[in-house]
This record gives structure tokens, sequence and C-alpha cells, in this order.
């Protein structure tokens, strides 16, 4: 890579998720350049462009056809990420999209056949797998800190949002399960070997808006292993996970949202006592911009983060496309009155 142009990024949309935590982070990364950021609004893209010292676009096509994109971000609400996801991939561009990378389980897969026969990078952002204390984790584990793992707990939820947030949106790929259900899903299938089939689930769906705002799920692997996963935007800030094992626990809070300047403790519980396992600040956002940089650079298409144990990266999108999949068509929906 020493040598090599930094690959020109485009971001389509300006979404707060872009303004406060990824073009930051891509700021710091060298081998990234943002060269673009496009709006369906002028104004609103030049406001953008000004703030990150890049070029401002009126309109999403517009930007995926330039020449001077390698690729691009896509921080659009869920429901329009199939649409230019596929446009940014037939126009030849490496694509990093904000997870979860569509609303269905298909599209998913339609979206990393194609990015395979163009020989492109797509990439789901799931920051969190790219966190230092993940890593520490699998290596407690490894190491028999907690004997065999027989189960886990993974939780996210966060208090209700305005009543115009998207999140409330259907046709924008709205819900609970796919805005934070899809964090200990996909911590779960971290955490516990081997496939993992839904024994059952729940989703509370608001008359009002439509949408589900909380849920849970009973996972299984077929050697006996379990993980109940619980979401939604109607409680308590809460993102965390736990493992039991048959020596101890280990117990990781902040596990999803982690700002760059916290320094996490990892607790674990044994028979002779607690200790907290304290690890150094990480920046998981600069981590996965530099990862995927480096992979454009590269042409890997691994995921070889230690957290996400060395997968393919688009077996590791269908998959949780599927087990989001299966936690709806499980749900006995429950509307509120």
């Amino acid at each position: 890579m020493n040598g090599a142009r930094p690959v020109r990024l485009g971001v389509l949309g300006c979404a707060s998720i872009a303004r406060r935590r990824t073009l930051p982070a891509v700021s710091r990364v060298p081998e990234l350049e943002l060269a673009a950021v496009a709006s369906r609004y002028r104004a609103r893209a030049e406001a953008f462009g000004a703030e990150f010292g890049c070029r401002a676009v009126a309109g999403y096509q517009r930007l995926i056809e330039r020449a001077d994109i390698d690729a691009v971000y896509v921080p659009l609400p869920t429901g329009l990420h199939h649409t230019w996801v596929d446009r940014a991939l037939r126009a030849g561009k490496h694509v990093l999209a904000e997870k979860p990378l569509t609303d269905d389980h298909a599209a998913t897969a339609r979206l990393a056949g194609l990015a395979r026969e163009r020989g492109l990078l797509l990439r789901e952002n799931f920051a969190f797998l790219h966190h230092a204390q993940h890593r520490a984790v699998r290596e407690l584990v490894t190491a028999g800190e907690i004997g065999e793992v027989r189960s886990c707990r993974a939780v996210f939820g966060i208090p209700p949002r305005p009543a115009d947030d998207v999140r409330y949106r259907r046709e924008l790929g709205g819900g609970a399960l796919l805005d934070v259900g899809v964090y200990p899903l996909r911590a779960a299938q971290l955490l516990l070997s081997g496939p993992l089939e839904v024994a059952g689930a729940r989703l509370r769906v608001d008359r009002t808006s439509g949408v589900d705002i909380g849920g849970s799920a009973l996972l299984a692997t077929v050697s006996g292993l379990t993980a109940q996963v619980e979401f939604g935007f109607d409680r308590h800030y809460r993102g965390a996970y736990e493992l039991w094992g048959s020596e101890g626990r280990i117990v990781v809070e902040r596990a999803y949202t982690a700002p760059a300047d916290l320094a996490p403790s990892v607790r674990v519980e044994r028979p002779g006592g607690v200790r907290h396992l304290d690890l150094a600040a990480d920046d998981q956002f600069r981590n996965v911009a530099a990862a995927f940089a480096r992979d454009v650079l590269t042409g890997a298409r691994v995921d070889d983060t230690a957290a996400a144990g060395g997968i393919n990266a688009a077996d590791a999108m269908v998959r949780q496309a599927a087990l989001v999949a299966a936690v709806r068509h499980a749900a006995q929906i429950r509307t509120l009155a």
C-alpha cells in the first residue's frame, strides 16, 4: 500500500451518523480521501462539503457517475440502500454501507453476488466488530477463562426518538429490529460458534407508525448453545452482551457504540472472584474506515479483523440478513393499543 493513491470516497447523503462519527474518522485515515458528498438538496450538500472540505454534488446519481470517485459510503435510510448500492456497484464503485445492508434477505444476497461478479468490495458497516475490546473477549474465551461457553445474552435499546424520526417510517426500512436489533444478532453470531437458528421471537408494533419498536428472540446452534437477544427504542439506553460459561462469565458494556475516547473495561467473573480487564481506548469508526481502504487497495475480500474471525464478508452479510428475516418470520406480532 506504500505510495498508493488514496481511495477517493464519495458520500451519498448528509446523515447524522456520517457527520458525527464516520466522516471525522475518515479524515484520520491517510489511505482515504473524502472527495465529494451528495444530497438531493444542493444547499445541504454545500454545507456538508464546506464542513468537511470536499466537493458538493446535487443528486446521488451524479456523484456515482463521477470518474474521480473510487468508492461510496451509503448512510441513507435502510429502505434506500438496495437501490443506491446496486447503482454504485454497476457504476464500478466499491461500497461501504451502513447497517443493515438492506431490509431484505434476497436483496442482500443479490448485492453480494453483484459485488462478487464485478470484483468490487462491498462492506456492511458494523463498526463495533472493529473495536479491540471484542478481540480481548475472544482471547479470554480461547484461553479458557470461563471454561466452555454455554450461552450468551446480547441487548441493545435506546430511548424513544422524536415522532418524525426516520426510524418510524416503515417505507424507509424503519423499526427497532433493523435499527438496533441487528447489533445483538450480529454479536450473537460473533460470540457463538456455528450457524444460529431462531427458536422463537416476538416483535411489538406501534399502531400509529406501523413499525416494530421492540422485540426479543431466542437463538440456538445445533450443538445446543443458546443466545437471548433483546432490543428496542422504547427503553433506557443499554448496549451490552455477556457470555456464560461452565466456569465463569464475561460481561461487556458499551459493546456497540463505544466512543473513541472511552477506555472500556471487561468484567470477568470466576468462582474465585471478579476482576476487571481495563483496556485502552479504541476508535472503531477509524478502524472500520482504515480496514475498508486497506481492502480496496489490496483487493481483499475476507474480513480478517480478529473480532470478525476471518470470514468471507459477503457470506457474513447474507447470513446476518437471513437471521434477521428468520426473527421476523418467527415473531408473533403484538400491536400496541
